[in-house]
């Protein structure tokens, strides 16, 4: 009599592919683990980042206030609109430009220098000036038009930064302003639009831009 030796079913005694198994199993737990830990890490430190950016934006919109400086504030830009800043397709200050900006330039400055996260995290505060449309408009090709505007605007840029950097602002803070500061000019590519139409006293301004280290 004849006894047949059982079959290796292949499972019993496999003791190196369970413990392949579990420790893959476990390689791919930590890595979700790591990755999910990686993201929220990264997610929390982005919405610190925009409450710090709101704070300044919103202590910047306070500063103005408090000293009735007419400007627009919204998400850290500072729109200059509708002041007479310049007179008629010119890029000299007028009176009341000088004015405001005398005014405008030290509060807007000081503020950004001592509040600390805009203090160590700005990297660019950008001068844009802006035109609108009806800007030299029958004198010259479209596209003679729009490179007239361009120097307009970028002339009436310089023109800001240049008085705004001879105002009376904490100069301890002139070297770091000095890195930061950066004319550009827009020409009327984007204008102010209100019920349909371009407001042309709005679309003729200046913006004040801050451009944040990444």
């Amino acid at each position: 009599m004849r006894i047949r030796p059982k079959k290796d079913d292949g499972n019993e005694n496999n003791i190196f592919w369970v413990t392949m198994t579990d420790l893959m199993t476990a390689l791919v737990l930590v890595f979700m683990v790591l990755f999910f830990y990686t993201y929220m890490t990264s997610y929390y430190e982005q919405i610190q980042e925009k409450l710090e950016q709101k704070r300044a934006a919103e202590a910047l919109e306070e500063t103005l206030k408090e000293q009735n400086i007419d400007a627009v504030v919204s998400s850290g830009v500072v729109k200059i609109q509708d002041l007479s800043l310049f007179e008629l397709n010119s890029w000299e200050l007028s009176p009341k430009g000088k004015d405001y900006l005398a005014k405008f330039a030290p509060a807007y400055l000081n503020s950004l220098f001592s509040n600390e996260y805009m203090s160590k995290n700005i990297d660019k505060i950008i001068i844009e000036g802006h035109t609108d449309s009806q800007t030299y408009k029958g004198k010259y090709s479209k596209d003679e038009q729009y490179m007239k505007n361009m120097e307009l605007s970028l002339k009436r840029a310089y023109t800001v930064a240049d008085y705004m950097m001879n105002t009376p602002y904490n100069k301890q803070n002139g070297d770091k302003l000095h890195k930061m500061i950066t004319v550009e000019g827009a020409s009327y590519s984007n204008p102010i639009i209100e019920n349909g139409k371009e407001n042309y006293n709005k679309s003729r301004r200046v913006e004040l831009k801050l451009v944040m280290k990444k």
